[in-house]
């Protein structure tokens, strides 16, 4: 339903590739149809994933959990070590953290996409008790369009026209000098991690059930409203630093693009750019 890019399914496909030389057909077959434990952590200073890989294959192979553990991290910090940096976690788990070189370029994918699709819609029912909750999320879609409208008038950023479709035009300042992301306040690191809890249940959706997308749309609003809230743009911020104003109006350009997506494509909705 999207042009996004998950990085569950990524790390899937990473994963896979480590294992394939390897492990038995039958198992294989396991792992491509996404049947082991994966996890995005909660803590939303980092975006990290959490494997179970090598506790389902140890009960399988002549090795303990931490030999099989041992062996992806091996080959994954060897092969894609600028994507993530991976430990391993008694009695085998395998923690896989996306590094800040990666995270930009994953977010500027964001802004540059524009992923509403014009095929069918998988939409979600829309009754009375719901409307309260459909309209904070329509509000922070208009919110977020109308802050982009805003710095773009001003010269902050530069987006393409006409409306709706606000993407980005030219590669925005994630990172600092030390090639760390600008964006380090909680707010911030809460819309990261539910922008990409958005998009793994998008493109590479949990089988255990269907997905609650009025709910998904919501918290990502909400987590919206919170960095809208504690997270200045304008002012000192523009003045004093203008790169960090414009990595968060990055953010603003995702969410407001994903927020679209989710209204239009799943919850049968109107996108509006103004309320």
């Amino acid at each position: 339903m999207s042009n996004y890019t998950a990085i569950k399914s990524l790390i899937y496909s990473y994963l896979v590739y480590a294992l394939s030389i390897d492990t038995l057909n039958n198992e294989l077959i396991s792992i491509e149809t996404k049947k082991f434990p994966l996890y995005k952590g909660r803590d939303n200073s980092r975006v990290l994933y959490i494997s179970g890989v090598a506790l389902r294959l140890g009960k399988s192979h002549n090795q303990t959990n931490l030999e099989i553990a041992s062996g992806i991290v091996s080959h994954l910090s060897a092969q894609r070590g600028d994507v993530f940096r991976v430990e391993i976690v008694p009695p085998g788990w395998i923690y896989l953290e996306l590094t800040h070189q990666f995270l930009a370029t994953w977010l500027q994918s964001l802004v540059v996409t524009n992923a509403v699709s014009g095929g069918e819609m998988e939409t979600s029912k829309i009754t009375k008790q719901n409307l309260s909750r459909l309209f904070t999320i329509q509000y922070a879609h208009a919110r977020c369009c109308s802050l982009l409208l805003l710095a773009h008038r001003e010269g902050l950023i530069k987006l393409t026209e006409p409306m709706p479709n606000l993407v980005s035009i030219e590669q925005i300042p994630w990172l600092n000098d030390e090639q760390k992301l600008r964006l380090s306040h909680p707010a911030e690191g809460r819309l990261i991690a539910e922008l990409v809890e958005v998009i793994d249940n998008l493109e590479c959706p949990d089988l255990s059930g269907a997905v609650n997308w009025e709910k998904v749309a919501l918290n990502l609003s909400q987590a919206f409203e919170a960095f809208w809230s504690q997270c200045r743009i304008w002012g000192k911020v523009k003045i004093s630093f203008p790169e960090l104003s414009q990595a968060r109006l990055g953010l603003v350009i995702a969410t407001q693009s994903v927020l679209r997506c989710l209204l239009v494509d799943k919850l049968g909705a109107v996108a509006p750019v103004e309320l």
